[in-house]
C-alpha cells in the first residue's frame, strides 16, 4: 500500500508541474526587422560606351551633394550609391526611408520642386550659364516616378553638360536617380534612363 501511495503522489506531482508549465505564457517572438530597400546594380543603368562601376552603398547623404537637391533629404534614414564609367559619365542613387507615408510624400514633392527650379537657381548663381530644362513625364510604377532633364552650357568656353533626374516613391521610401555627362540632350539615353528609373522604384521593396 505504501508503494502504491508513493506512486500516486509522484504522478500527482508530475501532473502539477506539467500544468504549471502550460500556464507560463510563451515568450513573444522578436519582431521581424524590415528589409532595407534595394539599390540599382551597375548593369541596370543606361547603356554606356564603357562599363559602369558601382561604388559601395553608404549611409547618410552624399558628402558632395547633388547640384539640384542638396540639403533636402535628411541624413537619418538615407543611403546613397555612386556609379561611374571611364568616359566621365556618372550616376547616383539616393534612397530615403521616411518615418511615415505622409512625410515620404512631402519629401518627394519637395525634391520634385527643387528639380523644377534648379536651372533658374543655377543661372542666378552663375550669370554666364545657359541651358534648358524639361519635364520628361511620369512613369507608372508603385506610387509613381517623375523624370526631368537639365541641359547646361557655357558659350564662352564651349562646354555643354546634360543631366537626367528622377524622383520616385514606394510607400514610405523615396528614391532619386541622377545621371550626367558632357554633351547635349540629343545624345542622352533618355529612354534608357526611364527604364532605369522604373527598375529603381520597382526593386525598392
Amino acid at each position: 500500500m505504501r508503494h502504491l501511495r508513493n506512486a500516486l503522489l509522484t504522478v500527482m506531482a508530475t501532473g502539477l508541474a506539467v500544468t504549471a508549465l502550460a500556464q507560463v505564457p510563451a515568450a513573444a517572438a522578436p519582431a521581424a526587422v524590415p528589409a532595407q530597400p534595394k539599390f540599382l546594380s551597375a548593369s541596370q543603368l543606361p547603356a554606356s560606351h564603357t562599363p559602369w562601376t558601382a561604388g559601395p552603398i553608404r549611409k547618410g547623404v552624399p558628402a558632395e551633394g547633388s547640384v539640384c537637391t542638396t540639403g533636402i533629404a535628411p541624413a537619418a534614414g538615407t543611403r546613397h550609391r555612386d556609379f561611374r564609367t571611364e568616359l566621365d559619365t556618372n550616376a547616383r542613387q539616393t534612397i530615403t526611408v521616411a518615418p511615415t507615408t505622409a512625410k515620404a510624400k512631402a519629401l518627394a514633392a519637395e525634391l520634385r520642386g527643387a528639380l523644377e527650379t534648379c536651372l533658374d537657381r543655377l543661372k542666378e548663381q552663375d550669370p554666364g550659364l545657359e541651358g534648358e530644362a524639361f519635364y520628361q513625364g511620369r512613369i507608372n510604377v508603385e506610387e509613381g516616378a517623375h523624370v526631368y532633364s537639365i541641359d547646361t552650357s557655357y558659350p564662352e568656353v564651349g562646354s555643354t553638360d546634360i543631366g537626367l533626374y528622377s524622383v520616385g516613391r514606394d510607400g514610405r521610401t523615396v528614391t532619386v536617380v541622377e545621371w550626367g555627362q558632357m554633351g547635349e540632350l540629343d545624345g542622352a539615353p533618355l529612354e534608357g534612363f526611364k527604364k532605369t528609373t522604373r527598375t529603381a522604384v520597382a526593386k525598392l521593396h
